[in-house]
C-alpha cells in the first residue's frame, strides 16, 4: 500500500522560514509528478506547487518568489521550503503525488496534512 507522510509543520513567525518533507512509502513502481497544496480554514485548497521528474516546477500566485519545491528520488521524498512566510501562510498543508503502484495505473495519491501556522 502506498503511503505520503509530511512532516515539518509547525509555528513560525512572520518573516520567517519553515521546510516541510513529504516522503512516500510501500511498493510501487514509479512516482511522476509530486506537489504541495494548502487548505486554510474556511477557503478552498489550493495550489502551493508542483514538481515533474525533469524538476520543472509550477508555484501558485501568492508563493511565487518565496516557497521553493525540490525532489529526492533516491528518498521518493518531495520538499518545500517556506520563506519569508506570510500570516495568510496559514494552512493545513497536503503533499500529493502522481504513483503507479504496483497492480493498475497512474493515480493520485494525497498524504495526512500537516499544519502550518504563522503568528508572531
Amino acid at each position: 500500500q502506498v503511503q505520503l507522510a509530511e512532516s515539518g509543520g509547525g509555528l513560525a513567525q512572520p518573516g520567517g522560514c519553515l521546510r516541510l518533507s513529504c516522503a512516500a512509502s510501500g511498493s510501487f513502481f514509479s512516482i511522476d509528478t509530486m506537489g504541495w497544496y494548502r487548505q486554510a480554514p474556511g477557503k478552498e485548497r489550493e495550489l502551493v506547487g508542483t514538481i515533474n521528474t525533469d524538476l520543472l516546477t509550477t508555484y501558485g500566485d501568492s508563493v511565487k518568489g518565496r516557497f521553493t519545491i525540490s525532489r529526492d528520488d533516491a528518498k521518493n521524498t518531495v520538499y518545500v521550503q517556506m520563506n519569508s512566510l506570510k500570516p495568510e501562510d496559514t494552512a493545513v498543508y497536503y503533499c500529493n503525488a502522481l504513483i503507479r503502484p504496483l497492480y493498475g495505473e497512474y493515480r493520485t495519491y494525497w498524504g495526512q496534512g500537516t499544519l502550518v501556522t504563522v503568528s508572531s
